[in-house]
C-alpha cells in the first residue's frame, strides 16, 4: 500500500478496511463517482452507490479527513483526533466511541458496502484510523482533499 505500510498494528490493511477508510475519506474511491445530491437520505445499496451526506465532490461520507476530525471533536474526542494529526504519540479511541462520533447511519452504510459486521468494522477502524490519519498528516497539518485522494490512489 506504500504510504499506509505500517500504519496499522500488524501492518495488514484488508481490502474491506481500505473500502471503509475510502468511504470515510475519499468518496470517489468507493463509488467511482461523487454523490451529486447531498442532503438526500442514504439508502442501503450494497450493489451500488447511494446518495450520501458528502459535503465535497470526493470528500467521503463525512466530508473528507477534515470532516472526520470535526465529527470526532464534536463528539468530545478532540484530544485523540488531534494526537493523530500532531507529531506526538497517537491516542487510541474506543470502537463504540468512534461509532457514536461517526454516527450509526454512516457505520451501517459502510458495513453494508464492505460486507463487514458493524462491530467488527468499528473495531478495525478504531485500530487503523490513528495510524492512517498520522500517515496522512506527517507534518501535523491536515492535507487538502486532493492530496488525501492522491494518497489513496497511490
Amino acid at each position: 500500500m506504500g504510504l499506509f505500510d505500517n500504519a496499522v498494528p500488524g501492518g495488514n490493511i484488508t481490502k474491506p478496511l481500505m473500502i471503509a477508510l475510502g468511504a470515510l475519506l475519499v468518496g470517489k474511491m468507493l463509488s467511482g463517482r461523487s454523490a451529486e445530491q447531498p442532503g438526500q437520505p442514504a439508502a442501503p445499496a450494497p450493489a451500488g452507490p447511494a446518495p450520501t451526506e458528502t459535503t465535497s465532490a470526493d470528500g467521503g461520507l463525512l466530508g473528507g479527513l477534515g470532516g472526520l476530525l470535526d465529527k470526532l471533536r464534536d463528539a468530545g474526542h478532540g484530544n485523540a483526533a488531534d494526537s493523530w494529526v500532531g507529531t506526538g504519540q497517537n491516542q487510541s479511541i474506543n470502537a463504540n466511541d468512534l461509532g457514536t462520533a461517526i454516527g450509526p447511519q454512516i457505520i451501517r452504510e459502510i458495513a453494508q458496502r464492505t460486507g463487514m459486521d458493524e462491530q467488527e468494522l468499528l473495531k478495525q477502524l478504531s485500530t487503523a484510523l490513528p495510524g492512517i490519519v498520522d500517515k496522512l498528516t506527517p507534518n501535523g497539518q491536515v492535507p487538502q482533499q486532493h492530496q488525501v485522494v492522491s494518497a489513496f490512489n497511490s
